[in-house]
């Protein structure tokens, strides 16, 4: 059976290169390549909806692909794509990098200029080793092996507008469809899911900051079950711990998380940290909660303008959610969609607070009335999301965010 191939080149003449070589190695079917790291992770990810047997067992990386830096990429590869071995083509060999590689997921590192003897050796041990990892998870049941789950950041306008409720009951529609859902408490020093939800627990996402590799057993360690299936990873119960959190440990986090379940659920809260900022950059949609007055729809016209100068994402690939809403309200959802210049939600939350006043004041929001309106407003918006098992394709979806490695530094110098 002969080895797939993609490579990943940002480079013409390094494609060019690359591909000649792999075009003569002995059983190599090279598959056209690809020239960022954005364009890699849609490529696997269409390949692996259909199957995992249609997945290349091994992808090239070139040092000079971007925008995402190569270590990265690799990272993200290996994390959603356990069964394909990637190759790193780097100038640079020494064992610092050659150990950074490893510890990122790589299965083989070729120096530059590129040789025939190398290239030909690696990629058959790594295609060996990509054919092993597809036997051991085609007899393994219960491991997830999707393209990677559904990543939907919740940030509020302002604090109090709704947002972690719209998170938790997002997630919680998820998870009754049917689908594994982990919940993401990433508003890291004010974060109440856990009140929310009456959790006492002792880990927190802070604990993973530092964790250069997240196996699923360290991220199951970490993660809090709660009784309505939802794997909880929560906000630290010391908010200076939300400092160890870094753009770098949160986007390693979200990954592993992807890579374990169908959908993913991050509470954002109202303040943009340089994690927070790399959640919504990575997120499959990224809702923004407003309330229809002047100073909410203020805010998340602050937001939204402000993420757009940091990079982190354009308005038109923002969907704004409309909370509390009435007919007699003046701002109406038409106005602020203009205001905003996002997408905005079909389905809006109404204004019912006594309907939640006792289940929040408990801590026990997973046990709202299924008849409320405001339960069932937001399980139909998680429907229109595309979250819930057996809805329609989510028609706000906008591809996984693999723009930028950034930092948050580097953001706030871009948006002055």
């Amino acid at each position: 059976m002969p080895t797939r191939i993609l490579p990943a080149v940002g480079d013409a003449d390094a494609v060019r290169s690359l591909t000649t070589l792999l075009s003569q190695l002995p059983d190599a079917e090279p598959v056209g390549p690809v020239t960022d790291s954005t364009q890699l992770i849609d490529t696997l990810a269409r390949l692996a909806s259909e199957s995992i047997d249609e997945l290349p067992e091994v992808v090239v990386v070139h040092e000079r692909i971007g925008p995402v830096p190569a270590l990265e990429l690799i990272r993200e590869v290996a994390l959603r794509f356990p069964a394909v071995g990637v190759i790193l083509v780097t100038s640079d060999v020494s064992p610092g990098l050659f150990q950074a590689a490893m510890d990122y997921g790589a299965r083989g590192l070729i120096s530059l200029p590129l040789g025939y003897e190398e290239l030909a050796t690696r990629v058959h041990a790594v295609a060996q080793w990509s054919v092993g990892v597809r036997r051991h998870l085609g007899a393994a049941t219960d491991v997830f092996t999707g393209a990677g789950g559904t990543v939907v950041t919740v940030s509020g306008a302002k604090g109090g507008v709704g947002a972690t409720m719209t998170a938790i009951q997002l997630a919680l529609a998820a998870q009754a469809s049917g689908r594994t859902t982990a919940l993401l408490d990433m508003d890291l020093q004010t974060g109440d899911v856990a009140s929310y939800l009456d959790v006492q627990f002792r880990r927190s996402v802070a604990d993973l900051a530092t964790i250069t590799d997240i196996s699923p057993r360290v991220l199951a360690d970490a993660v809090f079950p709660h009784d309505t299936g939802l794997a909880l990873l929560l906000a630290p119960g010391e908010g200076e711990r939300g400092e160890e959190v870094t753009e770098r440990a949160a986007r390693q986090i979200v990954s592993a998380l992807r890579s374990r379940y169908e959908i993913v659920v991050v509470d954002c809260g109202a303040q943009l940290s340089g994690a927070g900022a790399a959640v919504v950059e990575m997120a499959d949609t990224a809702l923004l909660v407003t309330t229809p007055d002047v100073v909410a729809v203020r805010g998340a016209k602050r937001a939204v303008r402000m993420w757009d100068r940091l990079q982190v994402r354009k308005a038109e690939e923002t969907t704004v959610v409309v909370n509390r809403h009435s007919r007699g309200t003046e701002i109406q959802p038409a106005l602020i969609q203009k205001i905003t210049g996002t997408g905005v939600a079909a389905t809006v939350i109404p204004a019912n607070f006594k309907e939640l006043q006792g289940a929040v004041d408990a801590g026990r929001v997973h046990e709202l009335d299924a008849k409320g309106t405001v339960k069932q407003a937001l399980w139909t918006l998680a429907g229109e999301l595309g979250l819930v098992k057996g809805s329609e394709a989510n028609s706000h979806r906008n591809g996984g965010r693999e723009r930028g490695a950034l930092t948050f530094r580097r953001r706030r110098e871009l948006g002055r």
